[in-house]
């Protein structure tokens, strides 16, 4: 008998439908979302019924938490499947859904908390000794300012969302005047994707590698990692191809590579599965 009778996919495209494969695959009933833009998509063609969140812009769809908790109620959903992006690292979501008694499948909302906020997360790693990306870890609010803290980490820079995920909210800047622009596309894009405008600043690693860390925890406090996945072929920060393992890690660099995404992990008290990303230079 499946832990759940009913999942609602609180996401959209392959990812629902992945998640809806899987639920089918173990006998458990599926509720999709989708925007007005989306009706006629094959997630919401594949689950066993979908209902309307909202028009075509994300902020006010898939990021429209009050209209997904009434759907939740109207369904009959016993547990959201937020899949990744949209409200996967929203710990106000995974609140109220724990407050209204739906379990919420991902990491707990502490962690959530944590590691959803990219300027508290690199707080944290740099707490639990992991290597960080230089830059400056708190809210920058105009692009004058922007310019002040560039100009001290060293051009080119990445600005980069707060709340962000999916390659969204990313822009590289390479001198000052390019920085206004830089800045205010950045937040707009942040805004839309995420409803959360804030942008923090790092330096821009040329030639990086992206290398990801797969992590595993349960309930009990083990965490371990899985290995690692390779995703540095990329098109406008998002990933094309991942390739297992990385050619570029030596035995030591990956060793050291899971120990401190475990570290990372244990240090939120996570659980479920999860992945860290780093940046990797040519100096490893």
């Amino acid at each position: 008998m499946p832990l759940f009778n009913k999942i609602l996919i609180a996401n959209r495209g392959e990812i629902a439908c992945r998640v809806i494969r899987s639920c089918q695959r173990l006998g458990i009933a599926t509720v999709a979302i989708y925007s007005e833009a989306d009706k006629h998509a094959l997630h919401v063609r594949m689950a066993d019924e979908a209902w309307p969140v909202g028009p075509a812009p994300s902020a006010q769809s898939y990021l429209n938490v009050d209209r997904i908790l009434e759907v939740i109620a109207a369904s009959g959903a016993e547990a959201v499947h937020p899949g990744y992006g949209f409200l996967s690292e929203n710990a106000e979501f995974a609140r109220r859904l724990e407050e209204a008694g739906v379990v919420f499948i991902g990491p707990p909302q502490d962690a959530v908390r944590a590691m959803g906020d990219k300027i508290e997360s690199k707080k944290l790693a740099v707490q639990a000794g992991v290597s960080t990306v230089p830059g400056y870890v708190g809210i920058i609010d105009t692009p004058d300012e922007a310019v002040r803290i560039a100009e001290d980490i060293g051009f080119p820079v990445m600005i980069k969302a707060t709340a962000g995920g999916g390659g969204k909210g990313m822009r590289v800047v390479n001198r000052r005047e390019e920085m206004a622009e830089g800045f205010r596309a950045a937040a707009s894009e942040a805004r839309s994707s995420f409803g959360d405008e804030r942008v923090f600043i790092e330096k821009y690693i040329t030639r990086p590698r992206h290398i990801e860390i797969q992590v595993l925890g349960d309930r009990q406090g083990n965490i371990v990692y899985l290995g690692e996945r390779e995703c540095s072929i990329q098109r406008r920060h998002q990933k094309v191809i991942e390739e297992a393992p990385s050619l570029f890690l030596t035995p030591e660099v990956r060793a050291a590579m899971g120990e401190q995404a475990v570290a990372l992990a244990r240090a939120v008290g996570y659980h479920s599965a999860g992945t860290v990303e780093f940046i990797v230079d040519q100096d490893r």
